[in-house]
């Protein structure tokens, strides 16, 4: 592998995405519509009255990280992101061990959403129309889709999930103003959820998983920082946008669901036979049928755009690695007429083909397996690299605080990364909440992580000892230098 020259890696489209783009970007791989629907039933069958509260303290713990990782946004311009600030805060080997870690996450989350989708697809259309289509054909015409949306220029992606997050966020508003139209469902609007003694609760440690896992994706403002109009004040403000609004709408939304049962049978329906279809049963009792209808099909849109996020964050990490010399030169070129990562896109997408062909192969479920189990690797890694950006922050201003203030730089960064360790604690403890899986298989999908961290040390120690020049080079690849 060779450090790729200027004529061999030009620039992404500088300037294509404004602060409101960058918004859409990240909440649409948040899949607000997917996590709320599809997954907090379960959080809400682990730990009751207590889950909305779950999800608020997750927010308010990214919150927290987002001070400091914002703050380093503004002197870090790399579509690599994570890496890039990994490695100017804690040094270039443990950086280059991150990108690796980055990149089988995001293609881990990625793979994982087309198989959801593919799913969400299958089962949504037939109970609607009444026609069935394999799951699989589904997912190879949404990675088509996927695939040319990635290619072109990334201003259309924007506008696409725009206008997908946009309509499942309405109809979520929608079952939210029948339940409170409704005067708060059969025990009224009741606060007592969101008291702090839920937390005492058996299975709280359980729906951390999951709240936790619902923010996956904010931090990919930086991954664009590149392509955004003012990035120094674009970033910062599409950061702390996005996740203030996904925490108070996750919460606010799990704590409607609890009204519309009642405080005392939510858990209890969740666990219960259908608990899985408990928001769109509530959505058709307080909104009406064409609502619940409604939410199956933007169901299936939510997927899509959650994986087409998450295509788009994972190619420019393979872009950014080419472009460094920790991967194939070619990977960091771009389209003279898109300036999309052209080669990224397809080999991202070659990767997600293999997946989805070798899974309709062996016949496993692409639900159950390909798509939590993916989730639970990506998740995991997500949040290591969340919890070593952190520290990165501190270590970046420890020396020189560059005109910070102290708790955005060294406060914030460091009850981030305690906070977040906490976290990675109770997921590795309880990640077969999440799989349904053996401890065996559990074992075996967290096993990439440190192998791959390892396995990406070591071009950087070799570029170390072959191109001094080449090494200091590493990760200093800025928006301006290209």
């Amino acid at each position: 592998m060779t450090t790729p020259t200027a004529s061999t890696s030009r620039g992404l489209s500088g300037g294509a995405i404004g602060t409101g783009d960058l918004v859409f970007f990240v909440v649409a791989a948040a899949a607000p519509l997917t996590v709320m629907a599809g997954v907090a039933p379960v959080a809400i069958g682990m730990a009751g009255g207590a889950a909305p509260l779950g999800y608020l303290i997750s927010g308010l713990l990214l919150i927290v990280f987002a001070a400091g990782f914002t703050a380093m946004s503004r002197f870090v311009r790399n579509a690599g992101a994570f890496y890039a600030y990994i490695a100017r805060g804690l040094g270039r080997p443990t950086g280059a061990g991150s990108a690796y870690v980055a990149l089988f996450s995001y293609n881990a989350i990625e793979v994982g959403l087309l198989a959801a989708f593919g799913w969400f697809a299958e089962s949504g259309v037939e109970d609607l129309t009444g026609v069935h289509v394999p799951w699989w054909l589904w997912a190879l015409a949404g990675l088509v889709a996927i695939g040319v949306l990635g290619y072109l220029k990334v201003t259309l992606s924007a506008r696409i999930l725009g206008v997908a997050l946009v309509l499942e966020v309405l109809v979520l508003l929608v079952f939210e103003g029948g339940v409170v139209a409704d005067g708060g469902g059969p025990r009224g609007l009741d606060l007592g959820t969101l008291s702090p003694g839920g937390l005492g609760n058996s299975g709280v440690g359980g729906m951390f998983v999951l709240a936790i896992g619902a923010f996956v994706g904010f931090e990919a403002t930086a991954i664009y920082a590149e392509e955004v109009r003012r990035p120094e004040r674009s970033v910062p403000r599409a950061t702390c946008v996005a996740v203030a609004f996904l925490a108070l709408f996750y919460t606010f939304t799990v704590w409607m669901i609890i009204n519309a049962y009642g405080s005392d049978r939510a858990q209890a329906v969740a666990n219960g036979d259908g608990g899985t279809d408990m928001v769109f049963s509530a959505t058709e009792r307080f909104a009406g049928a064409w609502a619940s209808d409604s939410m199956h099909v933007l169901l299936i849109t939510s997927a899509f755009a959650a994986t087409l996020a998450f295509h788009n964050g994972a190619a420019r990490y393979f872009y950014a690695l080419g472009r460094e010399g920790l991967l194939p030169a070619r990977l960091g070129t771009v389209s003279a007429r898109t300036k999309a990562p052209a080669t990224a896109v397809v080999v991202q997408s070659g990767i997600a083909l293999a997946v989805t062909v070798l899974t309709m192969a062996v016949g496993a479920d692409p639900y159950m397996v390909i798509f939590l189990w993916t989730s639970g690797s990506g998740i995991l890694g997500v949040m290591l690299l969340q919890a070593l950006t952190a520290l990165a922050v501190y270590g970046f201003f420890r020396a020189d605080r560059r005109g910070m203030p102290a708790w955005r730089v060294v406060a914030a960064p460091l009850v981030a990364c305690a906070g977040l360790a906490v976290m990675i604690v109770l997921v590795c403890a309880d990640l077969d909440l999440l799989t349904g899986a053996s401890t065996g298989v559990n074992v075996a999908l967290i096993a990439p992580l440190p192998v791959l961290f390892a396995a990406g040390v070591v071009p950087a120690l070799r570029i170390r000892r072959r191109d001094a020049a080449a090494y200091e080079r590493l990760t200093t690849v800025d928006a301006d230098r290209v």
